[in-house]
């Protein structure tokens, strides 16, 4: 039976991040506080690093009926992709906060923005680098979002 598999980086904790990685998910802690999450409680940073240097933030919005919410990471990237539409995403950091757990094991995106990450990295004709982390805790470096979604729709299914 064919199987597939990934390898990823597990660090104990953000120390161990080198410097831009390190910023970049101290970033998506920062504006992790901006989430808008009255119904959960689960909020959500993301920020992308762009080739020129922007760090471009975003968080989850949620709305009363919940299917109008929209998640940190299209969010972030919605805001990267309209202000600096010809630049590069370099990487992507995501964090969280939750009232509920331990808060120092790393959250993945949900199928949605996993498919939306992917969509990025075609734009992007290179892999974009994950940064997973909690509030404290280990940290995954995935190197590319195609491990997150390996049989993801793209553009070549269009054909």
């Amino acid at each position: 039976m064919p199987t597939h598999q990934f390898t990823y980086t597990e660090l104990t904790s953000d120390k161990e991040l080198d410097s831009p990685y390190f910023d970049l998910l101290s970033e998506a802690k920062r504006i992790t506080e901006n989430a808008y999450a009255p119904y959960s409680n689960f909020k959500v940073g993301c920020a992308v690093l762009l080739q020129n240097g922007i760090v471009v933030p975003g968080v989850n919005v949620e709305n009363a009926s919940y299917p109008v919410g929209i998640c940190a990471e299209r969010s972030a990237l919605s805001a990267a992709l309209s202000a600096y539409p010809s630049e590069k995403i370099r990487a992507i950091a995501i964090t969280y906060q939750s009232p509920k757990g331990d808060n120092n094991t790393p959250a993945f995106p949900c199928g949605m923005c996993r498919q939306f990450i992917l969509e990025c990295e075609y734009k992007n004709m290179q892999p974009i680098p994950l940064i997973l982390g909690a509030s404290t805790g280990i940290v995954y470096l995935i190197e590319t979002a195609q491990h997150l979604l390996p049989f993801g729709f793209g553009p070549n299914d269009l054909k």
